[in-house]
């Protein structure tokens, strides 16, 4: 039996986890991670923190394993935090939960669970892990949870082979209604607690107060882009045609000034971002408005009416070298010109069939039909099949 130290974040999956662990007579300790200590920004009128370590705390003596809290929060800061104010000032939109488990789960977590003697670090992902041999060496596969509605694989998309080769993913294979009548059955306090929407560890936040702790107010010109302006008829064809495999920057809508007119005011194109509807706050256009672009230089927003605007479609993306991530790097001369790809670019979404090409500078993703909202920051993970093999921030 081995020693494994479980994430328990105070909800009901790792709990199972917990459980399903110490049923199988391995020696289980629960660890929580505190990542967060500014209940300013939060939703919720409590630090949400405190409430699930808590139940996490009685999920563990009620199973008779040692529990702490570990606090995080320093480095949390450090590496995830300032990392997102930092794109977030560069008009990119970052994914802080992708981050939060290649460096602070996978990472100094793990770092403390090695020097608690741990052999493996398990967590509540509804993911899979595989085991291969390749050329007389053991990797390991990071696989598609089983429950379509639950897969989380896309948030962990960034982690290595010696990350992976300590994970173990024990509900990978189950269906969310399955891990609840677990948690019943076992008498878990955790059995009918709602799942977390927030962000890692952090829970509900007000990103708008978040970032103006960072971020300066500054007002700019919102210009409305119109569908069919003539001066941007010719810019859609090149975008619809998929320039971009010639060119990294053509992949999708690049507007100038020129190309529309003011209609409102902003407080800063930083506080936004590309595909975003909420928080314009403008009225009195026969479709609602959304993102279309971002220009941090020039403080200018450009906006355009329906969900369906050209302007927020792309034929593909590009990943610069030094962000891009093999999951397996003896997959890479399979993978690249390969017909069987898919990818996302967001959590929740529908897999998009694509290729992946390798050019001087970095990867370009060329999705097989026009996608729309794909946003720089943002990360992309490319499946084969049902294994993530690759994935990188989008340029």
């Amino acid at each position: 039996m081995a020693r494994i130290v479980v994430g328990m974040s105070g909800g009901v999956d790792s709990s199972v986890v917990a459980l399903l662990l110490k049923q199988q007579g391995h020696e289980v300790i629960g660890l929580f991670m505190r990542n967060w200590n500014d209940a300013s920004v939060t939703l919720e009128d409590e630090c949400p923190w405190i409430d699930d370590s808590r139940d996490a705390m009685l999920v563990a003596e009620h199973l008779g394993i040692p529990f702490q809290v570990l606090d995080l929060s320093a480095l949390y800061k450090e590496r995830i935090v300032d990392y997102m104010f930092e794109e977030y000032g560069k008009g990119r939109t970052p994914n802080p939960d992708v981050l939060c488990n290649r460096e602070i789960k996978f990472d100094v977590f793990l770092d403390e669970a090695l020097k608690l003697g741990a052999d493996f670090v398990a967590t509540g992902h509804y993911v899979r892990k595989e085991e291969v041999l390749v050329d007389g060496a053991i990797e390991f596969r990071l696989m598609s949870g089983k429950d379509p509605n639950k897969d989380q694989s896309y948030f962990l998309c960034q982690l290595n082979q010696f990350q992976l080769s300590k994970a173990l993913f024990p509900i990978g294979d189950m269906e969310k209604s399955e891990v609840r009548r677990l948690a019943e059955a076992g008498g878990l306090v955790t059995a009918g607690k709602k799942d977390s929407q927030g962000l890692c560890f952090i829970g509900h936040v007000s990103l708008p107060e978040f970032l103006q702790q960072q971020l300066k107010v500054k007002q700019g010109d919102i210009i409305e882009i119109e569908r069919d302006a003539p001066a941007v008829l010719a810019h859609k064809e090149r975008v619809l045609r998929g320039d971009g495999i010639d060119n990294p920057g053509v992949w999708h809508a690049k507007f100038q000034r020129a190309d529309g007119k003011v209609i409102a005011k902003h407080n800063g194109a930083h506080f936004y971002t590309r595909g975003q509807r909420r928080g314009l706050q403008i009225g009195g256009k026969p479709l609602p408005l959304f993102v279309l672009q971002t220009d941090v230089e020039e403080n200018v927003i450009y906006v355009g009416q329906g969900e369906n605007h050209w302007g927020l479609i792309s034929s593909g993306l590009f990943v610069r070298e030094e962000e891009a991530h093999w999951v397996r790097p003896s997959m890479k001369e399979s993978v690249l010109d390969s017909h069987e790809l898919q990818c996302r670019f967001r959590y929740r979404q529908a897999l998009v069939g694509c290729k992946l090409l390798a050019i001087n500078g970095g990867f370009q993703v060329v999705f097989s039909a026009p996608d729309k909202a794909v946003t720089a920051g943002q990360f992309v993970a490319i499946y084969w099949h049902d294994e993530i093999v690759f994935s990188g921030a989008i340029a």
